[in-house]
């Protein structure tokens, strides 16, 4: 029997389950706009191990949400998940945050489901996948405009889900579009990490790092 202690920090939502063969047994996660996750991970994994009546040694392997999204929230998430592969000789997995939100489109019916994280201003972060979860574009930081994604409308049904879902809504009018607000969890972390367990898809703990797409830019004081 396979437990997956999965870490979803990539937004402003920290969120944590347990999965058993690929079925979350166990979800703790909050929502705060202050990025509160290097007061609430530990807590959080504590809990939802508590949740699932285990303990650090029954847990196979350690996944953890690559990004991208924030540069905060994935190096709060990334470090503890190798902190704790480490400590527990566990085997690290990395889940694609994309992949991941855009699975929670899958039951909703429609031919093409594009992920799109907020990346400031109007830029999201984006990929494409079709009814099927089959990846068709690559991750890119794009900015909107009011032919972004058109060619995907005129073939079918399109859902735009993420946090960047709202900003795309005020410039896509096409009626193919449908917008979904929401944020990547860990629930469906499970799936994804335990088809990669069984294929022995493992980081290298050592030189994971996350995805950030872009590079990390301090904001400047004006003068």
């Amino acid at each position: 029997m396979t437990m997956i202690l999965n870490l979803e920090t990539a937004t402003t939502n920290c969120s944590v389950s347990i999965a058993r063969n690929g079925e979350i047994i166990s979800l703790r996660e909050d929502n705060s706009p202050n990025y509160s996750h290097s007061e609430q991970l530990h807590i959080f994994i504590e809990e939802a191990l508590q949740g699932a009546s285990l303990a650090f040694k029954d847990i196979s392997a350690l996944a953890v949400s690559k990004g991208p999204g924030s540069y905060t929230g994935l190096r709060i998430g990334v470090s503890a998940a190798k902190g704790l592969c480490f400590s527990l000789d566990l085997p690290l997995i990395s889940v694609s945050t994309l992949e991941s939100l855009a699975m929670q489109g899958h039951a909703r019916n429609y031919d093409f489901i594009i992920p799109v994280l907020d990346a400031r201003r109007m830029e999201v972060y984006s990929a494409i996948f079709d009814a099927q979860g089959n990846r068709l574009r690559e991750t890119k930081a794009e900015i909107i405009n009011k032919d972004s994604f058109l060619e995907y409308a005129q073939k079918g049904s399109v859902l735009l889900i993420g946090d960047g879902a709202e900003k795309c809504r005020e410039l896509l009018d096409h009626p193919n579009f449908s917008f979904l607000t929401a944020l990547p969890t860990a629930t469906e972390m499970g799936e994804l990490s335990y088809k990669k367990f069984k294929a022995n898809d493992f980081e290298n703990v050592a030189y994971f790092e996350p995805y950030y797409l872009k590079d990390f830019m301090l904001p400047t004081k004006k003068s």
